[in-house]
């Protein structure tokens, strides 16, 4: 991948900048597509262009001249507006899908989820066969599996593509799923039984696998079209993953316990009075957060490691002990920069 013109959508973000750093130790020419500039980006000489997936002309030029785009940019979250999650995730794909074709992009690296075929159900060492359900319960995965779809039918049509699903990416300098649990650790009860498993990935791994994917293609073309889920490969309880995230923040464990029925009441009458009163932030529980925490989801990543090469570099204990490292440096930092 040396020399090669690549643009990253999202590269400011938690992936997007984990991928980025990948990119440019391979030495490649890496462009970041995104809403702001971020001053990281620029310490690593990576040419920063700010725009909106939404408008085709900007994401037209942010394309042009390229070689490979990674789409890592997208609207996350539990709750809000179904047309703001369609115009950035399914609308915002489809123009950057347009632009390679009409920029002669060789290759699409695109960052999916595996919440694009959650059925609400136990999903327990199943593989890429799995079928996208008949509903979604939330915005997000519902256009998320739109976009994928999109993605895959483009390289039907010659452009050639990857789509992969990582589940709970975590790590240094998270934005999302750690910051999210520290910031709830005072009210945060298990939900259902406790003996279920969760797949994750720490970002590092996700970056590989995102690196892999494109020299996958590079190696055989054959590969385009396809879908694979990334994990550590390392199924756990979420519910002591999360106490290892507390633990790294210096934090109590979680206490309390709600049943599976519970939760689902209490996230159906959350969304009930927030869509009454119009609430944009996200609601303390929804339907489709109380499945997810009640149920098992953890996937076969046996056609990655196959196909791509991939194994996770980076044990979930070498990763716990490097965010134990990160947030207490980001706890001193704001301890002597309080103004922050």
């Amino acid at each position: 991948m040396k020399d090669k013109q690549i643009l990253v959508t999202g590269g400011g973000g938690f992936l997007g900048k984990a991928i980025v750093k990948k990119l440019v130790a391979l030495g490649s020419r890496v462009t970041s597509f995104s809403r702001q500039s971020y001053s990281d980006l620029d310490q690593l000489g990576v040419h920063q262009i700010q725009g909106d997936l939404r408008v085709e002309s900007q994401v037209q030029e942010a394309v042009r001249g390229k070689d490979i785009v990674f789409h890592v940019a997208a609207k996350p979250g539990i709750w809000g507006p179904y047309q703001e999650y369609f115009s950035i995730n399914v609308t915002g794909t489809s123009n950057v899908i347009s632009a390679c074709f009409d920029q002669g992009v060789g290759q699409l690296i695109y960052t999916s989820s595996p919440s694009v075929v959650f059925n609400g159900k136990d999903m327990e060492g199943v593989d890429e066969n799995v079928p996208y359900p008949d509903t979604y319960h939330a915005p997000y995965p519902e256009t998320k599996a739109l976009a994928e779809k999109r993605v895959r039918e483009a390289s039907l049509k010659g452009l050639q593509t990857i789509s992969l699903r990582p589940h709970l990416i975590w790590g240094p300098e998270d934005n999302h799923l750690v910051p999210g649990i520290i910031s709830r650790a005072h009210r945060l009860k298990k939900v259902g039984r406790l003996d279920d498993l969760v797949d994750t990935i720490y970002v590092d791994n996700a970056a590989d696998a995102h690196v892999l994917a494109s020299q996958g293609l590079d190696r055989d073309p054959s590969l385009s079209g396809n879908v694979y889920f990334i994990s550590q490969d390392e199924p756990v309880s979420k519910w002591a993953l999360a106490n290892e995230f507390l633990k790294a923040a210096n934090l109590p464990p979680i206490q309390g316990h709600i049943s599976e029925k519970g939760a689902i009441l209490a996230g159906t009458l959350c969304e009930f009075f927030y869509r009454l009163f119009r609430i944009r932030k996200d609601p303390p529980m929804t339907v489709f957060v109380a499945r997810e925490l009640a149920t098992s989801h953890w996937f076969d990543i046996s056609r990655v490691k196959n196909d791509l090469g991939y194994t996770p570099k980076v044990s979930i204990s070498e990763g716990l002990e490097r965010l134990h490292q990160w947030l207490a440096h980001s706890g001193d930092q704001n301890e002597a920069h309080p103004g922050n």
